[in-house]
Formats: structure tokens, sequence, C-alpha cells
């Protein structure tokens, strides 16, 4: 499907006037390899960073920044490896600087190096602010331009595909515009095919941003101009959208805005925008519908939990809560959603709380895949109990599995697995070691069983001796873990007997679901949650193999 194509299927959405005729196509610039790993927690191995280079080249980017080679053993591992890389459209790029003050582009080590990779596109970083040439790298202004020029020069006189990143330059061009633009004119000269402008401090505002980029495409030509932008005032994606606007045809980024400080621009948020909105073309316009699938793969890799609040891409960004709201996007969708959120590869979700309706209720046990008449009596005496537990503390936004199981019972298709006779722990200090040993009395299948297990803590020990009581009769729980465990207290005026509700997400290797408990006593309040992660890993099991 062609970006056109993505734009006319999210009409819906919008009353805009029709779009104008296609613009230039828009190259994409993966730089998470290399600046998204400077962010803060993020770590890839070599073997992580091949994996993201082979799913960027699906996706369909056309540059994917690998790094600095030679800066250390990991990068050094990935350009060797990088090289037999079977990618099929995108340019892999090494990254480095201009040469040394005072030393001729054949003698500079770096530069060796950069050409040693053998990556067929080099990215040169060089100054274009007068404070960092003359109290930074303290040369001359004059010597910066000959360094940037002989850097372009030698390096696509190797054959080299040669972008040129002006970096600070909207501090540059604010503090000296006829300077920041001679340090791009060099660049040129020399022979670099782009010239992208980076707003390296991340501190420009979009008017005067949109200006510079502006100039700069009207002097150079818009087809050589890229932006880059980071993410310090908030407006990364903002300002790498105006940067477009202004002529640039060049888009920097990184998957999710990893990257140093804030981040750097968002590539999941610009592409929607580029692609649905703004009407722009692009080799990855066929792939955007993979786009949460590539964020969620990114984060996977870098082991962060995905922001559930990410604009198109999040689990929040199509999800309604309000009664109101709900029901009027499913009467009409584009009502409160923007675009389709099948467009990049999302989903509307219906929240379930003590605002919700009979429709919001109904449109929740559809998507849950029940399908009922909303004046089905039931539904009354759900929302009734529903309401009733909200208030007690529960809260199901994160809980849809106990949810479900809601549903399934007052519906008459909630199954008995198993009947909990009683449960036990004890947490003792053994010397230097604390145990905690929980015992689990339970009858499934018509068996009576009673199991004992030890753990760290009184949670873990409670899971593994239900999981010893349930997995003789239902082996298929072997592959069910616990992933996440989280505890809120809901009245901290009481103190320790304080109300705890206990959040618990579970998976099977292919889904993730959660569960909710909450009591008086945080124990209780687990074991509430861990029973209903058992309980909806067999019924999804059953209805759902």
């Amino acid at each position: 499907m062609t970006s056109h194509a993505h734009a006319a299927h999210a009409a819906h959405a919008t009353d805009a006037a029709p779009a104008p005729p296609a613009a230039s196509p828009v190259r994409i610039y993966d730089t998470t390899l290399r600046d998204g790993t400077q962010g803060e927690g993020i770590n890839f191995s070599v073997t992580d960073k091949l994996l993201i280079a082979s799913r960027l080249d699906q996706f369909g980017v056309d540059y994917i920044e690998g790094g600095f080679p030679g800066s250390n053993p990991r990068d050094i591992t990935f350009f060797q490896e990088a090289r037999s890389l079977p990618l099929r459209h995108a340019r892999l790029a090494a990254f480095g600087s201009t040469r040394r003050a005072g030393v001729k582009a054949p003698d500079d080590p770096q530069l060796r190096t950069l050409l040693d990779s053998a990556m067929p596109v080099i990215t040169i970083v060089g100054k274009t602010w007068p404070l960092h040439v003359t109290d930074i790298l303290q040369t001359t202004l004059d010597e910066n331009l000959a360094m940037i020029e002989d850097t372009a020069a030698w390096l696509a006189a190797q054959g080299r595909e040669v972008i040129y990143d002006a970096e600070h330059f909207y501090d540059g061009y604010k503090a000296d515009p006829d300077y920041a633009l001679r340090t791009l004119a060099a660049a040129l000269k020399g022979g670099a095919a782009t010239l992208t402008l980076c707003d390296t401090n991340g501190g420009a505002l979009v008017d005067e941003f949109k200006a510079a980029t502006a100039r700069a495409a009207a002097e150079f030509g818009p087809g050589r101009i890229g932006v880059h932008c980071h993410n310090d005032s908030g407006l990364a994606v903002a300002l790498t959208l105006a940067g477009v606007e202004a002529g640039a045809t060049l888009v920097q980024g990184t998957i999710n805005g990893y990257g140093e400080r804030t981040g750097n621009a968002d590539l999941v948020a610009i592409l929607p925008n580029l692609l649905l909105k703004m009407r722009r073309h692009a080799h990855c316009a066929p792939r955007l519908p993979e786009l949460r699938e590539l964020s969620l793969y990114l984060d996977e890799l870098a082991n962060l939990r995905p922001d559930t609040k990410a604009p198109y891409v999040g689990a929040s960004a199509f999800a309604h809560k309000g009664g109101l709201h709900a029901n009027a996007a499913r009467k009409i969708k584009s009502s409160y959603e923007h675009i389709d959120p099948a467009l990049v590869g999302n989903r509307t979700r219906v929240l379930v709380s003590d605002m919700a309706g009979r429709s919001t209720i109904a449109m929740k046990a559809r998507e849950l895949g029940f399908d009922f008449d909303e004046k089905n009596p039931a539904i009354k005496k759900l929302i009734e109990e529903l309401k009733a537990l909200e208030f007690r503390g529960y809260e199901f936004e994160a809980a849809d599995a106990s949810l479900e199981l809601l549903l399934a019972r007052h519906l008459g298709r909630r199954p008995k697995y198993f009947d909990v006779e009683g449960y036990r722990v004890i947490v003792e200090r053994r010397k230097d070691e604390l145990v905690a040993e929980a015992t689990v009395k339970i009858t499934a299948a018509g068996r009576a069983v009673h199991t004992v297990a030890e753990g760290t803590g009184p949670v873990g020990a409670l899971d593994q001796a239900l999981r010893l009581a349930l997995e003789p009769v239902y082996p298929r729980l072997k592959n069910v873990s616990l992933t996440d465990y989280k505890v809120r207290i809901l009245d901290s005026r009481r103190h320790a007997n304080a109300r705890t509700r206990v959040l618990i997400e579970t998976t099977d290797g292919r889904r993730h679901w959660g569960t909710v408990g909450v009591s008086d006593n945080i124990i209780d309040a687990s074991w509430e949650a861990l029973r209903d992660a058992m309980d909806y890993a067999l019924m999804r099991h059953e209805q759902k193999p």
C-alpha cells in the first residue's frame, strides 16, 4: 500500500481539504544504532545491532547509521559483520568527524578507519558555530572550513556517498548566519551529497528553525537538505516536520526517540505524520502498518517497557474510557480517533471503569470476544458489581484478564478449573537467609492436591506452590510465567493497615495479560491476582488453542 493509499484510508478521520500534489519523496535516516545508543539505559549487543539493522531494512528505511568504526570493540565487530548483511534497500553509514586541524585528510587515522569500515555511506560531523570552532576545537574559522571541504572531498574521491552533519547549525545560525551557511557551502564544494542541519542542543523553536532551514534549502537546493533534531525542548517531532515543510528531504531520527539526554526525534511519531497527514512519500510507506510491531521490537531488545502513552503506537493511543467517548467512537470511529489505528498496526481499546455504561461494557465485551445483546440483563448486574469493585480499589485498565473472567462469570461462560481449599505463607529468617514457605490446598479434576514450595519472597513461594498443584493436572501451565508485579497502597492514611492493590502481568510466551487483586492483606491481594492469572491461562487455552 502506498502512502497515498494510506492517506485515502485515513481520510475518514479528518475534514481537511484534499491534499496538494505529492511533494518530493523523503528519505529516512535512522540513527538508533549510534545516537540512540547514547541514551541512558540503552545498551545493544553486536547481535542486537545486527538484528535491528536487518529489521530496519525490512521496514524500508533508506539509511542505517551503525556507529563509530573503531571507537570500541562492539562497533568494530558490528561493522565487520555488517558487511555481509543481505540488506535489500537500506544503505549502511559509518559516522565520524572531519579531519583534525593541521592534518591532511589522507593522513588522519580516524578518516582511514571510516574508509576501512567498507560502508557505502560515510556521515561526517563538522563545526558550524564559531564558539565551537574557536573555543572547543581551538582553531581558526578558515581552517574549520578547510577541514570540512577537505574531508568531504577525500571521502567522495574514494567513491563514498558523503552526508555532512552540520553540528549545532541552528545555534551557529543565530550567532553568525553567514558563517553557518559557509560551512554548508564548504561541505557541498567538497562533494557532500546531503547537508544535514542539526539542532544538537535541542533548543530551537519552530519558527526560527523553519526560517533557517528554508534559507539553507533556498541556497543549496531542497534535495540536498536534511534535518536532525533533539528533544530537549519537547519539540523534536514538530521541528522535524517543520523542516520538511521548509524544504528538507532527508529526516534523521531514532526509533522510539532513543537518544542522549531527553532523546532524539522519534521516527515512530514522525513517519505517520509525514505519510498520513503531510501526504509525503517515503520508501517505507507500504510498511507503515508494521510500525507498532517495530516499536515494540526495539523496546524488547533494549529491555525497556513500552511507553503506553506513545503517539500512534502506544497501547493507550486509541483507548477510550469515558462512556460518552466510547459510545461515540463505536458509532463513528473518527469522532474520537484522528486516524484508523490499523494504519500503524494499532487497535481501538475500550477501558472499563466506574464511568462505564451499558454500551461501553458491550463494546469491551465484543473486544474480548463475547458477542451478545446490550439489553442482556447480565449487563446491569455486571455494571453494578464493576462499580462496587472499583469503589473498593480494583482497577481493570491494566487487568483485562480479570475483567474478562468477570464478564465470563456474569454470562455463565466461566469454567471451573480448580477450587481453592486454602493457602498459608510463612516467612522466616534462617541464619543469614530469608526464606518464604507457601502451602496450597486445591481440588482439580476431582483430585485433592496439597503442595509446599519455598521462595525468596512470599509471592514467589505462593506462585510456585500453586504451579506445583496445577501443572500435573494442566501441563500447559508450564509455559506460563509471571513477568511483572506491582503494588499500590490505596489509602495511606491507614498506614500499615491500608488496603492494597496488586497488579500482575503474566505471559505464556506468545501473549501477555494482566490480573488484579485487592485486599487489606498484601498476600491475599497477590493470591487473588495469581489465581486469576492461572484461571485466565486455562480459559484462553481452551477457547483459543
